[in-house]
């Protein structure tokens, strides 16, 4: 590669220096350009894009550490040389911690300079290949926002990709936090109906009578509080897609309505007797095991054929670890814009703590993991003791590091978990389970636990003894 890309700027207050210094770089084949002091440097950066920066400290007005400050937040990834003539250990320090790449000690040897310069064009370019290379694998493994190279979710995508062609009803299984709403709204934007609204709705946030409304919208005078007429999530969806979240938690009245929906394509708003036409499209989500729930008699099997005309699995997290270097990538890449941290990376032992955990909460919990990281590391390298990981004592009574056990019961034994380290902190529980209260009160009656993660215990007649 030609040193012609490489645009360097010189900045003196003395010429004879930017004479010399700019004529030795573009023997070397560098494009120079050269600054009398800060005020005007910081107005050629504004204006173009450059490579490098070299600046000498002591200058009249502003001096080269105050360039170098200005400089960095114009453009941050600029590589900036220090030029003194004050060679102390303290001006280097000073320099690096401003940010500074290395230091130049007046009056230096030219070939001095020209092996500094190559050392950083080089590491600009392995940087820059090192993006481009990043940039291509992730649109390989890359499904809108959902990032993987497993088989099996390359699987998963491409029978996404081709069920968004279609019209037809669509159940995404998996997990909680294994990213179906995010699935969801990937399998809508790639569909003819991408130009219409994404609704979505959590079907286990209400009660059932609060969630018919919010489903149907109601009439005027339909029940006590009903004021007005208000239009439903059906209708607030005509010519896109409706997700139904936690589909599997609906109550038997409503199950028949919502395949009357299905079969008809028509419904009546609560109190109200006009039918109203709906095109919309189905996009049904759960974490529940439907066939089970068909056969105890807990869900309608009509509803569960007529949902599951294109199921999509989505696998666990971890089932699919491979995925998680290429997750932690992409989610560091957010947290920075999102923290306004500059955040590099993580360590090795961060990344192998990742890699061993068993992410119950699945991408979500990976997400939540990471995002305490970035938010409490000190340096732009995120630390294993900045995610706040379980210990390995933590960790042997952890859900699914023991004999192999239900689904039901890793939930449950994980809610418990969660409930007892925030000290019966619902809000705070919900929160790092990645649901919101009311789910997480409906997992507590199901599985009996107490708000400190104990079982409730049944109170016995204190008579059957005798």
């Amino acid at each position: 590669m030609s040193n012609d890309r490489t645009r360097i700027l010189v900045v003196d207050d003395e010429e004879i220096v930017r004479e010399s210094l700019g004529g030795w770089l573009e023997k070397d084949g560098y494009t120079v350009a050269v600054a009398q002091d800060g005020p005007s440097a910081l107005e050629k950066l504004r204006a173009e894009r450059w490579s490098i920066l070299i600046v000498d400290l002591k200058m009249p007005g502003m001096d080269g550490l105050q360039v170098l400050d200005e400089a960095k937040k114009i453009q941050p990834d600029l590589a900036v040389v220090i030029m003194t003539a004050y060679a102390t250990v303290d001006t280097a320090v000073a320099a690096m911690k401003a940010g500074a790449y290395d230091y130049l000690v007046k009056p230096f040897d030219p070939e001095e300079l020209s092996l500094m310069m190559q050392k950083i064009v080089g590491q600009q370019n392995l940087v820059r290949e090192n993006l481009v290379l990043r940039q291509a694998l992730k649109k390989e493994y890359r499904f809108r926002d959902l990032l993987s190279k497993s088989p099996a979710m390359q699987g998963v995508f491409e029978l996404a990709r081709t069920a968004a062609r279609s019209n037809s009803t669509i159940l995404v299984l998996g997990e909680s936090g294994s990213g179906k709403e995010v699935l969801a709204r990937a399998i809508h934007a790639e569909s003819p109906r991408s130009g219409g609204p994404f609704v979505e709705v959590s079907c286990a946030a209400l009660t059932e009578t609060l969630l018919e409304s919010e489903l149907f919208g109601h009439e005027k005078g339909a029940f006590t509080g009903a004021t007005a007429r208000r239009k439903g999530k059906f209708e607030a969806a005509t010519g896109g897609t409706l997700f139904l979240d936690e589909v599997g938690d609906i109550g038997g009245k409503l199950q028949l309505d919502l395949l009357r929906v299905l079969e008809e394509r028509k419904f009546h708003r609560v109190g109200g007797n006009e039918p109203i036409e709906v095109d919309v499209r189905i996009i049904a989500a759960t974490n529940r095991d439907l066939k089970k729930a068909v056969a105890e008699g807990r869900f309608r099997d009509d509803l569960f054929y007529r949902l599951n005309v294109i199921p999509i699995v989505i696998p666990p997290l971890r089932d699919r670890r491979e995925d998680i270097p290429l997750l932690v990538d992409g989610f560091l890449e957010r947290l920075a814009v999102e923290t306004k941290k500059r955040v590099d990376g993580i360590s090795s032992e961060a990344m192998l703590a990742l890699m061993a955990h068993n992410w119950p909460g699945n991408v979500r919990e990976l997400r939540n993991v990471l995002e305490r990281g970035a938010v409490v590391a000190t340096g732009p390298i995120v630390q294993l003791g900045d995610l706040g990981l379980p210990t390995k004592s933590e960790s042997a009574t952890h859900p699914g590091t023991g004999p192999l056990a239900s689904l039901e019961d890793v939930e449950k034994r994980h809610v418990a978990a969660v409930l007892a380290h925030t000290g019966g902190n619902v809000s705070q529980s919900a929160r790092i389970l990645g649901i919101d209260r009311v789910t997480l009160y409906n997992k507590m009656r199901r599985y009996g636990l107490r708000r400190d993660g104990e079982e409730v215990v049944p109170e016995t007649d204190p008579t059957a003894a005798k």
